[in-house]
């Protein structure tokens, strides 16, 4: 009788990795174990030299294996979390590079994309990741096919979402593999009343807050959303939609609570800090990629919104990274 080994999913840490992304990609896997009473999966931490790690929330994990020597994986998740851009390093894109030359299929939980797709490893994928994250991955790599799903699995490459969207990615995969009766039961007993699928999306839909029965509002909004660069008119938005202008500004008034110039505003600053955060980007160039002319009165419109200048918030982050 032929002993079938367990699927080897390997989890390098990097610093302040996201420790529920970790969590709930691994415990899926132990409780296909519990539940089959096989052997199923293994789960080997690893980290770029071996050493214990500290999550986002300060806790520190040891690690089994360096990259290194680690052997005979067969899937590899790079598990990060906040201030991303800082943990990249050549040595961590020559260990992810690699493991894809040994034909080790790769992901990324949270923003562990965004490492594969800056070592790039993932032009030409469908991808995800959290959607904090959208705009900076979509200006920096236009090759990848950012989604804004839970999850996405596209050939030899899984990513996902971070927070609890782990779990239901492991179920799928669990599912694809062993089943679909014991990815249900692994869900029960993590007490989820749903496994959600790849296509659920991140975030609650607009019409979950204002109600199904205004697509015109959800219309205009998904129009503002994704005309950031290049802003309409409340004009040329009432007439996409076919609605007064007026009539737009009442539904605004009555659902959000704003009038739709200042949503739209809200919506570009936002994106425009996401930008400043998260990539190197100039000031003037994340000016223009959310609609501003002028730099003075991106400036000025930053500063009165958050309280403080577009080049301080970028020299703020700078200097907390050091």
């Amino acid at each position: 009788m032929t002993i079938k080994k367990p699927t080897r999913i390997g989890f390098l840490l990097v610093d302040k990795y996201s420790m529920i992304a970790m969590s709930s990609a691994i415990e899926p896997l132990r409780m296909a174990n519990r539940l089959s009473q096989e052997t199923l999966y293994e789960w080997p931490v690893i980290t770029l030299d071996g050493h214990p790690i500290a999550a986002s929330n300060g806790l520190t994990l040891s690690a089994e294996y360096s990259v290194d020597n680690i052997n005979d994986l067969d899937v590899l998740f790079i598990c990060a979390g906040v201030d991303v851009d800082g943990v990249y390093t050549k040595k961590l894109q020559a260990a992810l590079c690699k493991f894809d030359r040994q034909k080790i299929t790769l992901g990324g939980l949270c923003t562990g994309t965004y490492l594969l797709a800056r070592a790039g490893l993932l032009d030409g994928y469908n991808c995800t990741v959290h959607w904090e994250n959208f705009a900076s991955m979509r200006e920096e790599f236009p090759k990848v096919n950012i989604k804004d799903e839970l999850y996405e699995i596209d050939r030899n490459r899984y990513t996902c979402a971070g927070g609890s969207a782990p779990l239901d990615m492991m179920l799928k995969l669990i599912a694809d593999i062993h089943g679909g009766k014991l990815s249900a039961n692994i869900s029960e007993q993590f007490i989820c009343d749903r496994i959600r699928g790849e296509h659920d999306r991140q975030r609650i839909p607009l019409q979950q807050h204002i109600g199904s029965n205004q697509p015109k509002l959800i219309e205009a909004i998904t129009l503002m959303e994704s005309n950031i660069e290049e802003p309409m008119s409340i004009d040329e938005l009432s007439a996409f939609v076919g609605v007064s202008r007026r009539q737009l500004e009442r539904l605004f008034q009555k659902y959000l609570h704003s009038v739709p110039t200042r949503y739209y505003m809200d919506l570009r600053l936002n994106c425009a800090k996401r930008l400043l955060l998260q990539t190197g980007k100039s000031v003037i160039d994340v000016s223009l990629a959310c609609g501003f002319v002028s730099p003075p009165h991106f400036s000025k419109c930053y500063r009165d919104y958050f309280g403080i200048p577009p080049r301080q918030q970028r020299q703020n982050k700078l200097t907390s990274a050091d």
